[in-house]
């Protein structure tokens, strides 16, 4: 056990660097940023199209970026539990599904951020499948990345693995698996747009399926997570969630049209 004295200067040395979290993102010019997945960087002239990616914390790292007048940086990472790239500041901080519960003792602050993940399966308007236990058997399309990959086999069914959002809703259109899943805030938003009208058969949401998406922040900067905290209620005051699901909807739509060359499935 370390003397009192070196207690305290390690303390106080650890309050003096993480009070100036934001300064030195400021300063180095780019914010770090944890996610569970981090969809490729698109390359033109590469054999890959462009794909919207398939979760909506690569958007809101942008917004932060912007914010701070810096770069946004991406950091594929674990656990929400998992404070290890925070410790090892190979990242700011983590966007991942948390609740208070998940903090560790002392290591880090949970900030909600206002978004709610939960898994919902869309397929055709004529399917016989009514429940989410009718899915053993079937082939279900899922993307990349997908926080609910795994899911589906937990039924019974065969998952498809597709490279992004818009590849695994084209294959449900043209017949290649039964359903697919997505988080359920991001498939009504795409249900809206009438040319989905023929594939909005759903199995919804289990009852307190939902996980809060969060930031998970180093403890002991309560500049930090004022600031953070400040973010999460204008998004919501603003709309700006609901926006960008939207936004990210549309274009999901728009690169399953471009790609689809041959009918939907009867």
């Amino acid at each position: 056990m370390l003397p009192a004295f070196g207690a305290n200067a390690a303390d106080a040395a650890d309050a003096a660097d993480a009070a100036s979290t934001l300064e030195k993102i400021r300063q180095r010019g780019e914010l770090k940023t944890g996610m569970q997945y981090v969809a490729p960087e698109f390359v033109p002239g590469t054999a890959n199209k462009f794909r919207t990616p398939e979760n909506i914390e690569q958007a809101l790292a942008q917004d932060l970026a912007r914010r701070l007048g810096v770069k946004a940086v991406a950091v594929t990472t674990g656990s929400a539990r998992d404070g290890a790239l925070l410790k090892s500041r190979k990242a700011d901080l983590l966007l991942a599904l948390a609740s208070g519960k998940d903090a560790g003792p002392g290591d880090t602050v949970i900030v909600a951020t206002g978004y709610v993940a939960a898994p919902m399966a869309i397929m055709r308007s004529d399917t016989t499948i009514k429940t989410w236990e009718q899915l053993k058997g079937r082939s279900v399309c899922v993307p990349q990345g997908s926080r609910h990959a795994g899911l589906a086999a937990r039924y019974g069914a065969t998952e498809k693995p597709y490279r992004a959002a818009a590849d695994a809703l084209l294959g449900l259109r043209i017949g290649a698996c039964d359903a697919t899943i997505h988080d359920a805030a991001l498939l009504e938003e795409l249900l809206r747009l009438p040319e989905w009208k023929k594939f909005s058969a759903r199995l919804a949401p289990a009852p307190g399926a939902g996980t809060p998406l969060a930031f998970v922040l180093p403890a002991g900067d309560a500049k930090a997570r004022a600031w953070f905290e400040q973010v999460a209620q204008e998004w919501q005051a603003s709309g700006a969630l609901q926006q960008q699901l939207r936004l990210m909807a549309r274009n999901i739509a728009f690169e399953v049209y471009l790609d689809q060359d041959v009918p939907d499935c009867h």
